[in-house]
């Protein structure tokens, strides 16, 4: 049967890149990935695809599953493990040459500013390591679908991005409200976020709405 009450909705496909893993008990290394991301994504019906770390041809993995979106995960520093950096980086060129939606979560956040010609810093405090804190959205259209241009945020990280080194392609859209730290960009020409916070760990309608905007709405625009 073909009719009408017979179809299913299309979900969104959003493929999400891991973390490299030392298994203590084997002598391995694994692709890991918090339960946290596959239950915001359910919650917000999308469909997670797990992009892995060990392929030798990463674009026709992405190609193959016709996403409509991708996420670079947080969690360790840049370097720390060149075959993620090289999977995330191919990525990145993916979304760009395809103008597929993404985002970049930490560190995620962090490798787009890199890409573009920006870097990034050591914090001399431990201020932004485990604590909540508000963050200033200089967006209008963010602030307008949030219902308000201030939220509180979590926080995980000891690297920040300032307006100085900042990429010259990329656009502050928040900044933390104690040191001007940049919290969220958008790049200028391409479907391009990132946040400095961890979306996963504290699924509220902020972060939900700010993910459904982005991946639904916010692309449409570019």
């Amino acid at each position: 049967m073909n009719d009408v009450g017979s179809m299913t909705v299309k979900k969104i496909k959003i493929g999400i890149s891991q973390r490299i893993v030392n298994e203590k008990n084997y002598v391995e290394r694994r692709d890991a990935i918090s339960h946290d991301w596959s239950n915001l994504l359910e919650k917000i019906d999308f469909i997670p695809v797990f992009i892995p770390n060990s392929l030798s041809d990463t674009t026709s993995f992405l190609e193959s599953f016709g996403l409509s979106g991708m996420i670079l995960s947080g969690g360790d520093n840049l370097g720390i493990h060149p075959d993620r950096d090289k999977t995330e980086l191919e990525c990145l060129k993916f979304a760009i040459a395809k103008k597929v939606p993404l985002l970049g979560v930490c560190r995620g956040m962090q490798l787009i500013n890199n890409f573009f010609g920006g870097s990034v810093v050591q914090n001399d405090n431990n201020k932004h390591v485990g604590n909540n804190h508000a963050i200033k959205i200089l967006d209008p259209n963010i602030s307008s679908i949030l219902r308000t241009d201030s939220i509180v945020v979590n926080s995980y990280h000891s690297n920040l991005i300032t307006g100085d080194i900042l990429a010259s392609e990329l656009t502050s859209v928040a900044i933390d409200e104690t040191d001007n730290s940049i919290e969220c960009l958008l790049h200028e020409k391409y479907p391009i976020l990132g946040v400095m916070w961890h979306p996963e760990r504290n699924p509220d309608e902020n972060n939900k709405t700010i993910l459904q905007y982005f991946f639904n709405e916010l692309t449409h625009d570019k």
